[in-house]
Protein backbone atom coordinates (compact mmCIF):
# COMPACT_ATOMS: atom_id res chain seq x y z
CA UNK A 1 0.00 0.00 0.00
CA UNK A 2 2.88 2.36 0.38
CA UNK A 3 4.38 1.79 -2.64
CA UNK A 4 0.43 2.70 -4.14
CA UNK A 5 0.32 5.82 -2.70
CA UNK A 6 4.13 7.21 -3.51
CA UNK A 7 2.87 6.39 -6.94
CA UNK A 8 -0.29 7.31 -6.71
CA UNK A 9 1.29 10.86 -5.38
CA UNK A 10 4.24 11.29 -7.58
CA UNK A 11 1.93 10.71 -10.75
CA UNK A 12 -1.00 13.55 -9.63
CA UNK A 13 1.72 15.60 -8.94
CA UNK A 14 3.25 15.39 -12.47
CA UNK A 15 -0.44 15.12 -13.94
CA UNK A 16 -1.25 18.69 -12.20
CA UNK A 17 1.99 20.39 -12.84
CA UNK A 18 2.22 19.42 -17.15
CA UNK A 19 1.21 21.97 -19.77
CA UNK A 20 -0.86 19.20 -21.09
CA UNK A 21 -3.12 18.77 -18.65
CA UNK A 22 -3.87 22.74 -18.25
CA UNK A 23 -4.09 23.04 -21.78
CA UNK A 24 -6.55 20.02 -22.05
CA UNK A 25 -8.62 21.55 -18.58
CA UNK A 26 -8.80 24.99 -20.42
CA UNK A 27 -9.85 24.19 -23.76
CA UNK A 28 -12.35 21.95 -22.23
CA UNK A 29 -14.00 23.90 -19.78
CA UNK A 30 -13.92 27.11 -22.40
CA UNK A 31 -16.31 24.78 -24.32
CA UNK A 32 -18.38 23.41 -21.88
CA UNK A 33 -19.00 27.09 -20.66
CA UNK A 34 -19.72 28.27 -24.22
CA UNK A 35 -22.23 25.46 -24.78
CA UNK A 36 -23.80 25.40 -21.42
CA UNK A 37 -24.23 29.26 -21.86
CA UNK A 38 -25.84 29.22 -25.10
CA UNK A 39 -28.13 26.42 -23.65
CA UNK A 40 -29.17 28.90 -20.90
CA UNK A 41 -29.53 31.51 -23.22
CA UNK A 42 -31.92 29.83 -24.95
CA UNK A 43 -34.39 27.98 -22.31
CA UNK A 44 -34.25 32.16 -20.34
CA UNK A 45 -35.85 33.02 -23.80
CA UNK A 46 -37.55 30.39 -24.89
CA UNK A 47 -39.32 30.13 -20.98
CA UNK A 48 -39.70 33.92 -20.77
CA UNK A 49 -42.85 34.97 -19.03
CA UNK A 50 -44.19 30.93 -18.84
CA UNK A 51 -43.88 28.85 -15.54
CA UNK A 52 -40.66 27.46 -15.86
CA UNK A 53 -40.66 23.29 -15.68
CA UNK A 54 -40.12 21.08 -12.33
CA UNK A 55 -36.12 19.39 -14.43
CA UNK A 56 -35.55 23.25 -15.71
CA UNK A 57 -32.08 23.00 -14.32
CA UNK A 58 -31.52 19.84 -16.08
CA UNK A 59 -32.34 21.25 -19.59
CA UNK A 60 -29.02 22.72 -19.68
CA UNK A 61 -26.33 19.70 -19.79
CA UNK A 62 -29.19 17.97 -22.71
CA UNK A 63 -30.36 21.69 -24.70
CA UNK A 64 -27.69 22.01 -27.84
CA UNK A 65 -25.37 24.93 -27.19
CA UNK A 66 -23.61 25.31 -29.78
CA UNK A 67 -24.74 22.84 -31.92
CA UNK A 68 -24.32 19.92 -29.40
CA UNK A 69 -25.25 19.73 -25.60
CA UNK A 70 -22.54 19.39 -22.76
CA UNK A 71 -23.69 15.40 -22.49
CA UNK A 72 -22.87 14.98 -26.11
CA UNK A 73 -19.58 16.54 -25.59
CA UNK A 74 -18.84 14.57 -22.84
CA UNK A 75 -19.41 10.97 -24.81
CA UNK A 76 -17.35 12.25 -27.66
CA UNK A 77 -14.60 14.23 -26.67
CA UNK A 78 -14.69 12.54 -23.29
CA UNK A 79 -11.96 9.50 -24.18
CA UNK A 80 -9.44 12.22 -25.56
CA UNK A 81 -9.19 12.82 -21.90
CA UNK A 82 -8.24 9.60 -21.16
CA UNK A 83 -6.54 8.97 -23.87
CA UNK A 84 -4.12 11.84 -23.47
CA UNK A 85 -3.13 10.74 -19.78
CA UNK A 86 -2.67 7.05 -20.41
CA UNK A 87 -0.71 6.62 -23.46
CA UNK A 88 2.52 7.24 -22.77
CA UNK A 89 2.10 6.05 -19.12
CA UNK A 90 4.88 3.09 -19.25
CA UNK A 91 6.40 3.19 -22.50
CA UNK A 92 7.80 6.81 -21.78
CA UNK A 93 9.31 5.56 -18.36
CA UNK A 94 10.47 2.63 -20.39
CA UNK A 95 12.51 4.56 -23.21
CA UNK A 96 13.71 7.39 -20.54
CA UNK A 97 14.89 4.55 -18.80
CA UNK A 98 12.96 5.20 -14.95
CA UNK A 99 11.02 2.36 -15.26
CA UNK A 100 13.68 -0.25 -14.47
CA UNK A 101 15.76 1.85 -11.66
CA UNK A 102 11.97 2.71 -9.77
CA UNK A 103 11.27 -1.42 -10.15
CA UNK A 104 14.75 -1.66 -8.63
CA UNK A 105 13.50 -0.11 -5.80
CA UNK A 106 11.61 -1.79 -2.57
CA UNK A 107 8.49 -0.97 -4.98
CA UNK A 108 6.20 -4.10 -6.30
CA UNK A 109 5.25 -3.91 -10.29
CA UNK A 110 1.84 -4.46 -9.01
CA UNK A 111 1.83 -0.81 -7.21
CA UNK A 112 2.95 1.10 -10.22
CA UNK A 113 0.41 -0.06 -12.62
CA UNK A 114 -2.52 0.60 -9.44
CA UNK A 115 -1.10 4.15 -8.33
CA UNK A 116 -0.54 5.12 -12.28
CA UNK A 117 -4.21 3.87 -12.69
CA UNK A 118 -5.95 5.65 -9.31
CA UNK A 119 -3.90 9.01 -10.26
CA UNK A 120 -5.09 9.58 -13.26
CA UNK A 121 -8.75 8.18 -12.42
CA UNK A 122 -8.52 10.61 -9.36
CA UNK A 123 -7.24 13.55 -12.49
CA UNK A 124 -10.58 12.74 -13.93
CA UNK A 125 -12.58 12.84 -10.91
CA UNK A 126 -11.27 16.32 -10.11
CA UNK A 127 -11.60 17.52 -13.73
CA UNK A 128 -15.23 16.39 -14.36
CA UNK A 129 -16.38 17.40 -10.71
CA UNK A 130 -15.09 20.70 -11.45
CA UNK A 131 -16.68 21.48 -15.20
CA UNK A 132 -20.05 20.36 -13.81
CA UNK A 133 -19.67 22.68 -10.76
CA UNK A 134 -18.53 25.43 -12.87
CA UNK A 135 -21.17 24.53 -15.27
CA UNK A 136 -24.18 24.65 -12.76
CA UNK A 137 -22.83 28.09 -11.47
CA UNK A 138 -23.10 29.56 -14.64
CA UNK A 139 -26.56 28.30 -14.92
CA UNK A 140 -27.55 29.41 -11.53
CA UNK A 141 -26.07 32.76 -12.81
CA UNK A 142 -27.92 32.59 -16.23
CA UNK A 143 -30.85 31.23 -15.59
CA UNK A 144 -32.21 31.88 -11.79
CA UNK A 145 -33.26 28.53 -10.98
CA UNK A 146 -31.81 26.73 -8.16
CA UNK A 147 -32.01 22.86 -8.78
CA UNK A 148 -33.58 20.27 -6.71
CA UNK A 149 -32.50 17.56 -4.39
CA UNK A 150 -33.32 14.92 -7.27
CA UNK A 151 -31.89 16.89 -10.03
CA UNK A 152 -28.56 16.95 -8.16
CA UNK A 153 -28.47 13.57 -7.27
CA UNK A 154 -29.21 12.75 -11.05
CA UNK A 155 -26.24 15.10 -11.69
CA UNK A 156 -24.08 13.01 -9.23
CA UNK A 157 -25.30 9.99 -11.05
CA UNK A 158 -23.94 11.68 -14.06
CA UNK A 159 -20.58 12.30 -13.28
CA UNK A 160 -20.38 8.85 -11.42
CA UNK A 161 -21.06 7.31 -15.11
CA UNK A 162 -18.88 9.78 -17.14
CA UNK A 163 -15.87 9.42 -14.59
CA UNK A 164 -16.03 5.71 -15.77
CA UNK A 165 -16.98 6.02 -19.25
CA UNK A 166 -13.33 8.22 -19.65
CA UNK A 167 -11.51 5.85 -17.20
CA UNK A 168 -12.94 3.19 -19.28
CA UNK A 169 -10.33 4.76 -22.37
CA UNK A 170 -7.58 5.37 -19.77
CA UNK A 171 -7.44 1.88 -19.08
CA UNK A 172 -7.07 1.48 -23.16
CA UNK A 173 -4.63 3.90 -23.47
CA UNK A 174 -2.50 2.18 -20.43
CA UNK A 175 -2.60 -1.10 -22.04
CA UNK A 176 -1.50 0.23 -25.25
CA UNK A 177 1.36 1.68 -23.35
CA UNK A 178 2.43 -1.43 -22.13
CA UNK A 179 2.09 -3.21 -25.49
CA UNK A 180 3.82 -0.61 -27.55
CA UNK A 181 7.45 0.70 -26.46
CA UNK A 182 6.81 3.67 -29.19
CA UNK A 183 5.04 6.20 -27.80
CA UNK A 184 4.00 7.33 -31.32
CA UNK A 185 2.76 3.85 -32.28
CA UNK A 186 0.80 3.57 -29.26
CA UNK A 187 -0.73 7.23 -29.22
CA UNK A 188 -1.74 5.89 -32.86
CA UNK A 189 -3.44 2.70 -31.73
CA UNK A 190 -5.10 4.48 -29.09
CA UNK A 191 -6.69 7.02 -31.82
CA UNK A 192 -7.68 4.56 -33.70
CA UNK A 193 -9.67 3.04 -31.35
CA UNK A 194 -11.51 5.99 -30.41
CA UNK A 195 -12.17 6.33 -33.83
CA UNK A 196 -13.07 3.02 -34.63
CA UNK A 197 -16.01 2.94 -31.21
CA UNK A 198 -17.25 6.22 -32.14
CA UNK A 199 -17.83 6.59 -36.19
CA UNK A 200 -17.33 2.73 -37.37
CA UNK A 201 -19.49 0.89 -35.44
CA UNK A 202 -22.88 2.76 -35.88
CA UNK A 203 -21.90 3.04 -39.48
CA UNK A 204 -21.37 -1.03 -39.34
CA UNK A 205 -24.25 -1.37 -37.60
CA UNK A 206 -26.67 0.08 -39.78
CA UNK A 207 -25.06 -1.40 -42.38
CA UNK A 208 -25.29 -5.33 -41.02
CA UNK A 209 -29.39 -4.20 -40.29
CA UNK A 210 -30.00 -2.89 -43.54
CA UNK A 211 -28.61 -6.00 -44.94
CA UNK A 212 -29.78 -8.41 -42.84
CA UNK A 213 -32.98 -6.96 -43.47
CA UNK A 214 -34.04 -5.34 -47.07
CA UNK A 215 -37.61 -5.39 -47.04
CA UNK A 216 -38.22 -3.37 -43.71
CA UNK A 217 -39.96 0.08 -45.06
CA UNK A 218 -43.10 2.06 -43.60
CA UNK A 219 -45.71 -1.16 -44.87
CA UNK A 220 -44.06 -3.50 -43.10
CA UNK A 221 -43.50 -2.35 -39.20
CA UNK A 222 -42.05 -5.74 -37.76
CA UNK A 223 -39.30 -5.77 -39.97
CA UNK A 224 -38.55 -2.40 -39.34
CA UNK A 225 -38.87 -3.12 -35.48
CA UNK A 226 -36.20 -6.01 -36.24
CA UNK A 227 -33.75 -3.77 -38.64
CA UNK A 228 -33.80 -1.14 -35.18
CA UNK A 229 -33.41 -3.92 -32.76
CA UNK A 230 -30.00 -5.36 -34.77
CA UNK A 231 -28.89 -2.15 -35.37
CA UNK A 232 -29.29 -1.57 -31.20
CA UNK A 233 -27.77 -4.74 -30.30
CA UNK A 234 -24.86 -4.23 -32.72
CA UNK A 235 -24.35 -0.78 -31.73
CA UNK A 236 -24.26 -1.98 -27.64
CA UNK A 237 -20.47 -3.58 -28.53
CA UNK A 238 -19.65 0.81 -28.51
CA UNK A 239 -18.81 2.22 -24.85
CA UNK A 240 -20.09 5.48 -26.28
CA UNK A 241 -23.47 3.87 -27.16
CA UNK A 242 -23.44 2.43 -23.65
CA UNK A 243 -22.37 6.01 -21.92
CA UNK A 244 -24.92 8.09 -24.19
CA UNK A 245 -27.45 6.07 -23.57
CA UNK A 246 -27.32 5.91 -19.70
CA UNK A 247 -26.42 9.31 -19.42
CA UNK A 248 -29.28 10.92 -21.87
CA UNK A 249 -32.16 8.49 -19.75
CA UNK A 250 -30.47 9.40 -16.22
CA UNK A 251 -30.39 13.78 -16.77
CA UNK A 252 -33.50 13.35 -18.82
CA UNK A 253 -36.86 12.53 -16.46
CA UNK A 254 -38.80 12.71 -19.67
CA UNK A 255 -37.18 9.59 -21.68
CA UNK A 256 -38.65 6.77 -20.27
CA UNK A 257 -36.38 3.68 -22.79
CA UNK A 258 -33.26 3.93 -24.78
CA UNK A 259 -34.95 3.32 -27.91
CA UNK A 260 -35.17 5.94 -30.71
CA UNK A 261 -38.42 3.72 -32.26
CA UNK A 262 -41.01 1.55 -29.57
CA UNK A 263 -43.69 -0.02 -31.25
CA UNK A 264 -47.12 0.06 -29.02
CA UNK A 265 -50.24 -0.83 -29.38
CA UNK A 266 -53.43 0.33 -28.01
CA UNK A 267 -53.37 -0.67 -24.20
CA UNK A 268 -49.46 0.28 -24.20
CA UNK A 269 -50.85 3.69 -25.47
CA UNK A 270 -53.14 4.67 -23.01
CA UNK A 271 -50.77 3.34 -20.04
CA UNK A 272 -48.74 5.72 -21.56
CA UNK A 273 -51.18 8.37 -21.78
CA UNK A 274 -52.37 7.84 -18.01
CA UNK A 275 -48.40 8.01 -16.50
CA UNK A 276 -46.64 10.63 -18.99
CA UNK A 277 -45.46 12.52 -16.30
CA UNK A 278 -41.23 12.26 -15.60
CA UNK A 279 -39.69 8.98 -14.34
CA UNK A 280 -38.77 8.97 -10.89
CA UNK A 281 -34.87 8.96 -10.20
CA UNK A 282 -35.44 5.20 -8.86
CA UNK A 283 -37.13 4.15 -12.36
CA UNK A 284 -34.67 6.01 -14.70
CA UNK A 285 -31.58 4.16 -13.15
CA UNK A 286 -33.39 0.86 -13.61
CA UNK A 287 -34.46 1.92 -16.81
CA UNK A 288 -30.40 2.13 -17.82
CA UNK A 289 -28.81 -0.72 -15.08
CA UNK A 290 -27.65 -2.51 -17.80
CA UNK A 291 -25.96 -0.28 -19.33
CA UNK A 292 -24.26 1.26 -16.18
CA UNK A 293 -23.17 -2.40 -15.45
CA UNK A 294 -21.53 -2.78 -18.92
CA UNK A 295 -19.80 0.03 -18.59
CA UNK A 296 -18.20 -0.52 -15.13
CA UNK A 297 -17.41 -4.27 -16.19
CA UNK A 298 -15.47 -3.25 -19.68
CA UNK A 299 -13.89 -0.98 -17.38
CA UNK A 300 -12.69 -3.33 -15.06
CA UNK A 301 -11.48 -5.84 -17.82
CA UNK A 302 -9.78 -3.26 -19.73
CA UNK A 303 -7.50 -2.18 -16.40
CA UNK A 304 -7.27 -6.22 -15.53
CA UNK A 305 -5.82 -6.95 -19.23
CA UNK A 306 -3.50 -3.90 -18.42
CA UNK A 307 -2.50 -5.17 -14.78
CA UNK A 308 -2.02 -8.90 -16.47
CA UNK A 309 -0.06 -7.78 -19.41
CA UNK A 310 2.26 -5.27 -17.18
CA UNK A 311 3.42 -8.28 -14.50
CA UNK A 312 4.09 -10.82 -17.05
CA UNK A 313 5.92 -8.12 -19.33
CA UNK A 314 9.96 -8.02 -19.08
CA UNK A 315 11.32 -4.31 -18.21
CA UNK A 316 14.79 -3.70 -19.22
CA UNK A 317 16.22 -0.34 -20.14
CA UNK A 318 17.51 0.54 -23.63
Amino acid sequence: MHGIITIFGKELSDHFSSYRFLILFALIAMVSLITVYMAGMTITKELEGVAKPKFVFLMLFTLSGAGFSLVQFVAFFGPVIGLILGFDTINREKNEGTLSKLLSQPIYRDAVINGKFLAGFALIAVMMISIVLVVSGMGLIVMGVIPGSEECWRLFIYLIISIVYISFWLGAAILFSILFRSVATSALAALAMWVFFSFFVSLGANAVANALTPDAGASDPDAMMQRVRIGKAISLASPMELYTDSTATIIDPMRRTTRSLVQIGMMERLSMERFSGPLSLWQSILVVLPYIISLVAITAVCFAVSYTVFLRQEIRSL
